[in-house]
């Protein structure tokens, strides 16, 4: 659009503008003025320009080249002197504006006088026109800003990103389609910084867990090589060589939940069932703890991954037994979910840890979970395995003890 009426400007300067109505219809005017003129006299010419206010809506002047007006005897020297030192069409006075032209053999000046109070023959005159386009160039680009502008700020905020800058968004409040753009852009950087830093935060986790037995595991083997209390140390060897191992077995088990669905074993799982074959594998540890398990469950199914599943369960079971005396495991279904609840009324968790307690490596007390041999790791596997499934395990206080829920969707069958 800038391109046309850059054109149109060139045009008008360039020659062009006795193709425009205006000057065309004082070329018109003149020829008819100076012919009647020359054919009939003063008179025939103020008949002609009477007759082109009548039908144009416009005045005329006609001048020889000193400035005479040759209808009335008037002096228009000054309308001549404008004509020849300034631009051929002159504002003057509030009410009037006046084009004027010389003719081709230079003894004659036509003015046409313009009122303002005319729309349309205003409308028509080439300032007017001027304006207008400087109006629509303004426009134009305004336009142009307001549509380049947001994609100017989110490719700043890509090339930041791309750069290592973790906090760069695209700062678009709009409601159209680039506001959308931008406002998707956002919320993937979101989740990017909050993956990236989640992964340096597990890495920071998993070197500090590994660093713990590894300096143990060092001292008691210097302590071995002293020759004192050697069966003592090569235990003590084995129970962190035992940490280690669980450790990355568990890591082994988290890179496993999440990973891609696609790669799930999906079968037709008797969700009651597993829960029971879990419940009966717990009761050794349970009973070597002083706890006692009760299982109330009703017939459920679903698709899914049964080994995945189980460790979930079984995860979310073992914390259970490992901090109360009793626990209650119920299975039921409720609608298109099968919803298997793990109670126990051991001392709960504080109200601001509940969010963070299916974090990797979080304990509600330090070194509550180093003494029961735990890593941090078991709640965590449990959520990813259950997102796994499109499902949501949830925790609340019950006073006493917490109770675990996870909800999975049924199978149609």
């Amino acid at each position: 659009m800038l391109a046309l009426i850059l054109a149109a400007v060139a045009s008008f300067n360039t020659g062009q503008r006795s193709h425009a109505p205006l000057p065309a219809l004082v070329e018109l005017q003149q020829g008819e003025a100076i012919h009647a003129y020359e054919t009939g006299g003063a008179r025939a010419l103020g008949e002609a320009l009477a007759r082109f206010e009548e039908s144009a809506g416009t005045g005329g002047v006609l001048t020889d080249d000193q400035g005479i007006d040759l209808a009335t005897g008037e002096d228009r020297s000054e309308l001549v002197r404008q004509v020849r030192t300034t631009w051929p069409m002159s504002f003057l006075g509030h009410h009037h504006s006046v084009l004027g032209r010389r003719s081709a053999s230079g003894r004659y000046f036509y003015f046409m006088l313009l009122s303002r109070g005319n729309v349309v023959t205003w409308f028509l005159q080439p300032q007017v026109h001027l304006l207008i386009l400087g109006l629509l160039s303004l426009l134009c680009y305004a336009f142009a800003r307001y549509l380049t502008h947001p994609v100017l700020q989110l490719q700043r905020a890509v090339d930041r990103f791309g750069r290592g800058d973790l906090t760069a968004r695209a700062r678009v409040n709009r409601g159209d389609e680039l506001g959308s753009l931008a406002a998707t852009f956002n919320r993937m950087a979101d989740r990017i910084e909050i993956l990236l830093s989640a992964e340096r935060r597990l890495l920071l986790d998993i070197s500090h867990e590994l660093r713990s037995p590894l300096a143990r595991m060092s001292v008691a083997i210097e302590l071995a090589r002293m020759g004192e209390n050697v069966d003592e140390h090569i235990a003590r060897i084995e129970k962190e060589a035992g940490r280690l191992n669980s450790l990355v077995g568990e890591l082994l088990q988290v890179t496993r939940a999440e990973g891609d669905v696609a790669k799930l074993r999906v079968d037709t799982i008797s969700l009651d069932q597993l829960v029971n074959e879990v419940v009966e594998d717990g009761r050794v540890e349970a009973e070597s703890r002083g706890c006692s398990i009760e299982l109330a469950s009703e017939p459920a199914t679903l698709q899914g991954d049964r080994e995945l599943l189980r460790r979930a369960i079984e995860n979310v079971l073992r914390n259970a037994i490992r901090y109360a005396p009793f626990v209650k495991v119920d299975v039921t279904r409720q609608g298109e979910l099968t919803r298997v609840e793990i109670r126990d009324n051991g001392p709960g968790v504080p109200e601001e840890s509940l969010p963070r307690i299916f974090d990797p490596f979080y304990r509600v007390e330090e070194d509550r979970g180093r003494a029961s041999g735990g890593a941090g790791l078991g709640l965590a596997i449990a959520r990813r395995a259950v997102e796994l499934h499109h499902g949501t395990i949830t925790a609340r206080n019950s006073s006493p003890g917490l109770s675990v829920v996870i909800e999975l969707p049924a199978s149609s069958s």
